[in-house]
């Protein structure tokens, strides 16, 4: 244990001396050690790539989903616990339709993000439960422009013209700080993030462990089928 933290780590309600909540700051160390996920805005929309890290030969690639339809206008991409993900996806889900049927129009981006990390932010301060050990790209269109929200395992959120979740963020952001500019092509777009994907992964990119998903003002939310995919990777890869 180190000096400082003493048993303060125990409960999630219980902050340090120096105003740390351990117990989010280990999701924040699940996030990380999560697969490198990447959302970046185009001309017209947003595009989220993941890395699936593909541990086993004899696993099936499409039994693993890292990237997530929530509405027809809003998709999401994780990294960190899978299963803390699929909690959040369905809860956006039921919010999304809810607001459908009350309202009579589609939820817009930021308002959605927000009462995803609303949710979140109630795993920081009860007893007897645990933060979300997951972060989420959340890629979405509405009447107000196009958006990338990052959330946080403590409820905390951002909106980004590029960014990156998981293992590799750093070197990503990195790389998209030097590279990204605005108003690029949708194509454009999706080849720079699998380029900041392969510098993170430091290896040639596979198509059967890369999934991308978009949205844009003329089409809905949707994953990208193999072929398509295979098209990106291989100009990503040669560049």
């Amino acid at each position: 244990m180190q000096p400082g933290q003493m048993a303060y780590d125990r409960a999630i309600t219980v902050f340090s001396p120096d105003g740390r909540l351990f117990q989010v700051e280990y999701a924040r160390e699940a996030v990380r050690r999560g697969t490198t996920t990447v959302g970046i805005k185009f001309r017209d929309g947003v595009a989220l790539v993941v890395d699936k890290r593909i541990a086993s030969r004899l696993m099936e690639p499409t039994s693993m989903e890292k990237i997530y339809l929530i509405d027809e206008h809003i998709g999401c991409a994780t990294s960190g616990l899978v299963a803390d993900a699929r909690v959040l996806v369905d809860n956006a889900r039921v919010m999304s339709q809810v607001n459908k049927i009350t309202y009579g129009e589609r939820i817009g981006v930021e308002a959605l993000v927000k009462r995803i990390c609303d949710y979140k932010q109630q795993y920081t301060q009860y007893g007897g439960v645990r933060p979300f050990g997951t972060s989420l790209l959340v890629a979405g269109v509405d009447d107000t422009g196009a958006h990338l929200f990052e959330t946080d395992p403590s409820g905390g959120l951002a909106s980004y013209k590029a960014s990156s979740i998981g293992a590799g963020r750093n070197v990503v952001m990195d790389f998209f700080e030097e590279n990204y500019k605005e108003d690029l092509a949708m194509d454009d777009a999706i080849v720079l993030a699998l380029r900041g994907l392969k510098k993170a992964t430091e290896e040639e990119l596979n198509a059967k462990a890369v999934e991308i998903g978009l949205v844009s003002f003329t089409q809905n939310f949707r994953k990208l089928t193999l072929e398509e995919v295979e098209k990106y990777v291989k100009l990503a890869n040669a560049s």
